[in-house]
């Protein structure tokens, strides 16, 4: 398993190519759920979410090892970030997408330079593919999140918090490959145990809520949940361990509750956040978490949303005020 050290190594490593992001408030929301609620902003972060991280820290380290060549799989956000740090490094880069990846992400991954092949719709159809172009090519794969230098890269958001905010009381975290939440809690128990890390998925793609209930990593079926960062279909070898010896609780949300909470999120803050990002709001809101009167951060975990499809996720808020929130 990662150790605190080997985050706070990455925060090193990465600390030029990153930004410390803000974290944000909104009265409103905070009194639709009844407690204090933070926004810890990646959807902010260069390239638009928190891949960058994990992503700096392990192509830096592979440059830095003589890598000519990087590639990975993604759907869309740690592909942008891949192409990102290779280009501003000088390495090219492949990214293997679904086929029914974002399109803004593909136009990102372009933009950086990134050469794009898609395969498939799930994680387990396009991982293989990247990893053997990268045989082919004597390249270096990135994996999207079942690796200690990406998992650490994705906790030094947690590190960040926690200088950032004092007396925090729980930190909700959206789960796809569980990259980023097994950084968090490896960051945030090893230096405050006493704060909760609750995890969030779809209920359209529960593999890491199964694999919790089975206590052995669970596979599930392609899915089509609009939370398109989420779509991973079983969790990390490496990155299960962390959730289960850390973890306090995993909640699910429903594609209503991911609207309205993106709703709410654009209409009362102007923040236009990725579905995957509104399941930690839909968790606060939807009393997913079962506290009140407490200081709870949300982590936003992107923001590379396709405009042509923003009428679509956006719901009528009114309702907001007949649901039980």
């Amino acid at each position: 398993m990662i150790t605190l050290k080997d985050i706070q190594d990455a925060k090193q490593r990465i600390q030029s190519v990153v930004y410390e992001t803000p974290i944000l408030q909104s009265e409103q929301l905070s009194n639709l759920c009844g407690n204090q609620l933070f926004f810890k902003a990646e959807h902010l972060q260069k390239t638009g979410s928190f891949k960058i991280r994990g992503a700096s820290n392990m192509v830096i380290h592979a440059v830095e090892n003589g890598a000519q060549h990087v590639t990975t799989a993604s759907s869309g956000n740690h592909g942008q970030a891949v192409s990102y740090v290779a280009n501003k490094y000088g390495v090219p880069s492949t990214i293997v997408v679904p086929e029914n990846a974002s399109q803004c992400k593909i136009n990102a991954i372009l933009g950086y330079n990134g050469q794009v092949e898609k395969c498939g719709t799930t994680s387990g159809e396009r991982l293989p593919r990247a990893q053997q172009i990268a045989d082919e090519q004597n390249g270096i794969y990135i994996p999207p999140y079942d690796d200690p230098l990406i998992m650490a890269g994705q906790g030094t958001v947690g590190l960040e918090i926690l200088q950032q905010l004092h007396d925090i009381d729980a930190i909700i975290v959206p789960i796809g490959g569980g990259g980023l939440i097994s950084g968090i809690l490896t960051a945030v128990k090893e230096t405050n145990p006493a704060i909760q890390i609750i995890g969030v998925e779809p209920e359209l793609a529960n593999d890491t809520y199964l694999s919790l209930q089975n206590k052995k990593i669970t596979a599930i079926p392609a899915t089509n949940t609009i939370a398109d960062g989420l779509r991973t279909n079983q969790p990390g070898d490496l990155t299960f361990p962390v959730l289960t010896k850390y973890l306090d609780d995993l909640v699910l949300v429903s594609e209503d509750e991911i609207r309205m909470a993106l709703s709410l999120v654009l209409e009362r803050t102007k923040q236009l956040i990725e579905p995957s990002s509104a399941t930690t709001v839909a968790a606060a809101l939807y009393n997913k978490l079962n506290m009140q009167g407490k200081n709870i951060v949300t982590l936003i975990s992107g923001g590379n949303v396709d405009l042509e499809n923003v009428q679509g996720l956006i719901v009528d808020t009114a309702k907001a005020n007949t649901v039980n929130m």
